[in-house]
């Protein structure tokens, strides 16, 4: 890839995106795994084992039986509520189509719809087993950016989800399959880097560095507005769904933008609010990681 971005910046022309040499998914013979749904497997799998090691820290508001149960409910919420908000916020023909609705390895998934889905999955479990729904909600705010940046490189070697058309000297624009001759953004990789490597970051250096698990509130606010202000930002260099293009030109925002705005002022709430509180009592240093 490496060599890739080189000679193209030599050359002063586009990448193309076939010249990477990906495919969309394995070809067993029988059936076509798909990298996005490898994707989302691998986001799950290193959350659960990552969670299994932040509920061993002091501190910790549940047990591992609550994170097997989380583990599952929470998957549910994701593919459910991932395939419905995008039903509902991005193509709404799929409604009157329920087995195109059902064809979950077409691609088509909201990060909006599958964080309420996250969210009522966390509450059922939350109400089930009396725990403190802030608190779990801070643990599973520090994992969820994992399966964002994994997501977005799955997008990305789809080749779907393209960016808008790039200017002139934008080396690392690139000519996408399905989306004309004229070199785009990959914003599906900056996506990853913002959503993904940088809130992962962020999020792993709040709970095992400092004092912020143990504000209850505080991980989740910082989550919903960091990956609020990400996905606004990447917005201006992703191209509108080809349904929603007249909405963004008419609104002047694009239905993404418009979603996160409640994202960003509910996060900026959390984490105001558990500022303004003292820490729990008996708040321990912050523990290394083992």
């Amino acid at each position: 890839m490496l060599s890739l971005l080189a000679a193209a910046a030599s050359a002063g022309e586009p990448l193309y995106w076939v010249d990477f040499g990906l495919t969309r998914g394995i070809d067993l013979g029988v059936f076509t795994l798909r990298w996005y749904s490898l994707a989302y497997l691998a986001g799950i799998m290193l959350g659960y084992w990552l969670m299994l090691r932040m509920i061993r820290s002091a501190g910790a508001p549940l047990a591992q039986r609550h994170a097997d149960d989380l583990f599952f409910y929470c998957t549910l919420g994701i593919i459910l509520g991932g395939r419905l908000g995008y039903a509902t916020f991005y193509d709404r023909e799929l409604w009157t189509h329920p087995l195109e609705l059902l064809k979950l390895w077409n691609g088509g998934m909201s990060f909006h719809g599958g964080l309420a889905g996250t969210m009522l999955a966390i509450a059922w479990v939350s109400w089930r087993n009396k725990l403190s729904f802030l608190r779990v909600c801070d643990y599973i705010a520090v994992v969820v950016p994992f399966g964002m940046l994994f997501g977005r490189l799955a997008n990305f070697v789809n080749g779907e989800l393209w960016g808008r058309v790039a200017g002139e000297g934008t080396a690392w624009a690139m000519v996408f399959p399905d989306a004309g001759p004229l070199p785009r953004h990959p914003s599906q990789l900056y996506e990853a880097a913002l959503e993904g490597a940088l809130m992962a970051a962020i999020m792993l250096l709040l709970f095992w560095k400092s004092r912020a698990r143990f504000r209850p509130g505080l991980l989740v606010g910082i989550f919903a507005a960091g990956i609020g202000c990400a996905r606004f930002i990447v917005e201006y260099f992703r191209e509108p769904d080809s349904q929603l293009a007249e909405f963004a030109a008419r609104s002047g925002l694009s239905m993404g933008q418009w979603l996160t705005l409640p994202l960003i002022a509910a996060g900026l709430f959390f984490a105001i609010r558990a500022l303004r509180h003292p820490p729990l009592g008996g708040a321990a240093p912050p523990a290394e990681v083992a």
